[in-house]
């Protein structure tokens, strides 16, 4: 991060900046991916990726990829704008594509909707973006698809994706964006080749923040969807397959007109908005998601029965902390995603079975009670985490309730008789567990799809 002269001070104004700048983005013959931006002429960021090249990247292939280069370099830089969140945007690199231009309204404004919410603003942002003249169009289902690249971030829901691509696709390889432990167990047990993307933020970001830098949630899976089709594009594949399921479309509250939902970049809408902008970028790759027609817990049906990635994978995202000192090293045991992922797997697993792999039995802890109850948002809403819909959590009580290998846990007690009665008619189990029709799979792959997540 460089400042300008002037510009330094004790304490970080958000709202002494006008505008937020898209100031240059470059690809190196080395695959390395400079993008740059700035808060009006006062600071400047510059973020980095290295692509797995392999091989030298000519200058054809880097001007093949332009578009794609592009659209991440107007998606990453939410990580920045989100800093001071200023009113103006300014396209200096070139004027978006329609299409396009709705993807980044939408990702700077409802993707920081839990940001905006949880530091207390006035309202959500809403920069507007200038855009080429025409209207965006959707883009149709993909017919097909042979060269699959299977972004995998450690948790079961990649996991279940790469074995739908693995039946269904003539060539697949993995893709992520570091190599956490998780991630590099999962690639081991699955035994694909993969391509790995490391990103390096702006070193100035973090002293910007604790000045005083608006901080939080960005939608960090739409920055790795536009690395992943990149590294696609220059390597040679047709299509990224995505582990996004049809509960992410689900939010967390209202709030200044919006549903505010944290995985929005993971969302159906997002996926569609943001296969339009790749449409006007490329005609090389496509993405896609091949868990969009299965909820959360169907989904951890069909890895209950994947016992070979059990030992391997961590859904906790205390893994993922970008501060050493804060990261942890496996299941943290105390946080919604780890109550979530016991609850949906656990009406699928034996109780010893999931103390061997979390280290605790969650559901025979009372002190776990009211953050499975929120789950349901029973006593207050969703968290803000990568979790299912509260009618799903609800779906899954009801099994657990039914299944004598769990219906004496303390906690499952307590949550079919204070939960429960307060929702008669919600978490249908045959319902939850049903495969959705509003989806962009592919034939090709939607009848892998159904052979796995199907009961």
């Amino acid at each position: 991060m460089a400042v300008r002269v002037g510009a330094a001070r004790a304490a970080f104004d958000p709202k002494a900046f006008a505008a937020f700048r898209f100031v240059g983005r470059d690809i190196g013959e080395d695959g390395l991916v400079t993008l740059r931006y700035a808060l009006d002429d006062e600071i400047e960021f510059v973020e980095r990726f290295e692509l797995p090249a392999g091989t030298a990247v000519p200058a054809h292939a880097r001007a093949r990829v332009e578009g794609l280069l592009a659209l991440l370099h107007w998606v990453a830089g939410v990580s920045y704008f989100k800093t001071a969140m200023p009113a103006a945007v300014r396209c200096e690199t070139g004027t978006p594509p329609p299409a396009t231009a709705a993807l980044l309204e939408a990702l700077y404004s409802e993707g920081l909707g839990e940001l905006a919410y949880t530091n207390r603003l006035p309202s959500l942002p809403r920069p507007a973006f200038p855009a080429q003249p025409g209207d965006p169009r959707p883009r149709p289902r993909p017919a097909a698809a042979q060269r699959v690249l299977v972004p995998i971030g450690g948790g079961k829901d990649s996991a279940v994706a790469l074995e739908i691509v693995r039946r269904a696709a003539e060539d697949m390889a993995l893709f992520s964006v570091g190599d956490a432990p998780p991630i590099a167990r999962t690639a081991e047990v699955a035994g694909l080749p993969r391509l790995i993307v490391r990103r390096r933020l702006d070193p100035g970001l973090a002293a910007l923040n604790r000045r005083g830098a608006l901080n939080g949630h960005v939608p960090i899976t739409a920055i790795v969807s536009c690395v992943a089709l990149l590294t696609a594009a220059l390597h040679g594949f047709d299509t990224v397959a995505m582990a996004n399921e049809r509960s992410a479309s689900s939010g967390n509250v209202t709030w200044d007109g919006i549903e505010v939902n944290h995985q929005f970049s993971k969302s159906l809408r997002a996926e569609r908005l943001l296969r339009a902008a790749v449409g006007e970028a490329t005609q090389d790759v496509e993405i896609l998601s091949v868990l969009r027609p299965a909820s959360e817990l169907a989904i951890a049906r069909a890895f209950a029965r994947m016992e070979r990635y059990h030992p391997a994978f961590t859904s906790c995202n205390t893994v993922f902390r970008l501060d050493p000192e804060l990261r942890g090293t496996s299941w943290c045991c105390d946080c919604p995603k780890c109550r979530f992922v016991f609850l949906v797997l656990a009406p699928f697993s034996a109780p010893e079975h999931l103390r061997a792999v979390f280290g605790r039995d969650l559901l025979d802890d009372d002190e776990q009670f009211a953050g499975f109850a929120l789950l349901t948002a029973t006593g207050g809403h969703k968290p803000f985490e990568c979790v299912g819909e509260e009618r799903e959590s609800i779906a899954a009580i009801r099994l657990l309730a039914a299944d004598p290998r769990w219906s004496g846990h303390r906690v499952v007690r307590r949550l079919v008789a204070e939960v429960l009665p307060s929702a008669p008619d919600a978490g249908d189990p045959t319902a939850a567990l049903a495969l959705g029709d509003d989806h962009d799979v592919p034939p090709a792959l939607l009848s892998a799809v159904r052979e796995i997540l199907g009961a």
